[in-house]
C-alpha cells in the first residue's frame, strides 16, 4: 500500500466536479458550549491492548468476509460481537475453546480471566469516555427452564460482564416479547425485534446490545443540505440528500484509497470515512487488519486537522445478518457442530451453536450519527481555500474510539437511498 502526497486544493474522486461557489462561505457548526476537544485518555489493563487488537483483527476479517458477499449496505459492530462471543468463550472447552480463541484473535497466552478483566475494564471506561456521547454496552443470557446452567458460569457473566440473566418458558410467547423487548430497550428502540420465533429445540441466548449516540465536534447547517449526485460503480448515478461543511479534518491519500475523519464530543469517538479510488468490491476485497491498522496509526499521528470541504450524503439503514458461514470459514467450527462442540464449562447437557446473528441500525445526519447492535448467539440442545474530500460513490464507514483504538462499528454505503 503506498502514500502518495497531494498537492492540489481541491481534491475529488472524479476528473471533473460542478459545485457551486457558494462552497467557499460554507462552514460547520461548533457546538458552543464545547470546552475541549482533546480526548480522555483510557487505561488499559496490562493484557487490554492485545484484547483490543484481537477484536478489531477479527471485526475487519469477519467486516470483509461479509461485504464481499453482500451488495447490499451493511453495518457490522466488531465490538458487540466479539464480546457476546467472548462471553460463549467463557462456557467453551477442549477444540472448542481454542477455536473460538483463534477466531476472535486472541493470542494462545491470554487465560480466560485475562480477557475477562480487560474487556471489564475497557467497556467500564468506554461508557464514561465522553459525557457528549451516549454510549451503552449490555449483555443478557436468556435460558429456557429447566436448562441446568453450571454455576460459575453463571458467576462469570454476572460479575464480568454485568448480564441481565433470567430463566424464560420457551414456549410461552411473552419469552419472545421479552427478549426482542430487552433488544430494544437497550438500543433506544431501534432495534425493536432480533427473533421472530423460538425454535422448540432452543436451549439459551447470549446477547450482547451496543448503542452509539454522538454529536459531531464540527456539525453540519442542515440549511447546506442539498439533492447532488452519488455515483453508483455500476456507473450510473442518482441523486441523494447531501450534507457539505468546512471543518478541520485529518486526512490520508494512498494509491487506492483516500481517508478523512470527523470526530464527536472531545474526540474520542470518531468516524473514519475510506473512499475508493476506483470501485468499492475491490477495496473490500483487498482490505485487512495490517491495512486498517496502518490508517489509524497515520491518523493519530497527525496532531491536527486541515480546514476542509466536506461533502457528504445523509445516509440511514438497519441491517440483519446471520455470521455462522463466516466465523465458520474463520475457525468457528465444532461451536456449530451437534455432538462435537465442547460447553461443558457451561452445562454438563449436549448444546450447539445454532446460530450467530447481528441486527444493526445506523443513522448519520447533519448533527451526528446514531448506530445501534445487537449480536444473538443462540444455543440449541444437540438432537435437537481548504481542501475538498467529496464522498459521491460507494464508500466504507468506521466508528472507533481514538486512544484504545476500539473499533465498534465499521459499515458499507453502496446506496445511501436504500
Amino acid at each position: 500500500m503506498k502514500r502518495i502526497r497531494v498537492s492540489t486544493k481541491i481534491v475529488t474522486a472524479f476528473a471533473a466536479i460542478s459545485l457551486p461557489l457558494a462552497l467557499v462561505l460554507f462552514s460547520c457548526e461548533k457546538d458552543p458550549e464545547d470546552t475541549t476537544l482533546t480526548p480522555k485518555q483510557i487505561n488499559l489493563t496490562a493484557h487490554a491492548p492485545e484484547v483490543i487488537t484481537g477484536s478489531n483483527e477479527f471485526g475487519i476479517e469477519l467486516f470483509t468476509k461479509v461485504a464481499t458477499s453482500d451488495e447490499q449496505n451493511l453495518m457490522l459492530s466488531p465490538l458487540s460481537a466479539s464480546a457476546a462471543l467472548t462471553m460463549v468463550l467463557n462456557g467453551a472447552g477442549g477444540d472448542t475453546y481454542s477455536q473460538l480463541q483463534g477466531t476472535l484473535k486472541y493470542p494462545e497466552e491470554l487465560s480466560i480471566s485475562d480477557i475477562n478483566e480487560a474487556y471489564k475494564s475497557l467497556v467500564t471506561q468506554l461508557l464514561a469516555a465522553d459525557p457528549k456521547v451516549n454510549i451503552a454496552i449490555a449483555n443478557a443470557l436468556f435460558y429456557r427452564w429447566g436448562f441446568a446452567i453450571k454455576e460459575p458460569f453463571l458467576d462469570v457473566m454476572s460479575t464480568d460482564f454485568g448480564a441481565h440473566i433470567e430463566g424464560l418458558d420457551f414456549s410461552d410467547p411473552s419469552a419472545l416479547e421479552t427478549i426482542n423487548d430487552w433488544a430494544s430497550d437497550n438500543t433506544n428502540g431501534k432495534i425493536p425485534e432480533v427473533l421472530n420465533e423460538i425454535s422448540p429445540d432452543a436451549a439459551m441466548f447470549i446477547m450482547n446490545a451496543l448503542y452509539f449516540k454522538g454529536t459531531w465536534s464540527y456539525q453540519f447547517d442542515k440549511e447546506l443540505t442539498e439533492d447532488k449526485e452519488f455515483y453508483l460503480d455500476d456507473g450510473s448515478s442518482i441523486n441523494v440528500s447531501t450534507m457539505t461543511g468546512e471543518l478541520p479534518a485529518k486526512k490520508l491519500y494512498y494509491d487506492n484509497f483516500w481517508v478523512i475523519e470527523l470526530p464527536y464530543g472531545r474526540t474520542n469517538f470518531v468516524m473514519d470515512i475510506i473512499l475508493p479510488i476506483n470501485t468499492l468490491a475491490e477495496l473490500t476485497g483487498t482490505l485487512n487488519y495490517d491495512i486498517w491498522n496502518e490508517v489509524t496509526t497515520s491518523l493519530e499521528e497527525q496532531i491536527e486537522g486541515v480546514e476542509t470541504i466536506v461533502v457528504m450524503p445523509k445516509f440511514k439503514f438497519s441491517y440483519e445478518k446471520y455470521l455462522k458461514q463466516q466465523l465458520q470459514s474463520m475457525g468457528m467450527i465444532d461451536a456449530f457442530t451437534p455432538w462435537v462442540a465442547n460447553f461443558s464449562n457451561i452445562t454438563d447437557e449436549p448444546i450447539y451453536v445454532s446460530f450467530v446473528k447481528q441486527n444493526t441500525f445506523v443513522e448519520v445526519n447533519e448533527e451526528g450519527t446514531e448506530a445501534a447492535a445487537v449480536t444473538t448467539v443462540g444455543f440449541n440442545y444437540t438432537s435437537v481555500g481548504p481542501e475538498m474530500f467529496v464522498v459521491q460513490k460507494p464508500f466504507i464507514f468506521a466508528i472507533r474510539e481514538r486512544t484504545t483504538n476500539t473499533l465498534l462499528f465499521i459499515g458499507k454505503v453502496e446506496n445511501p437511498n436504500q
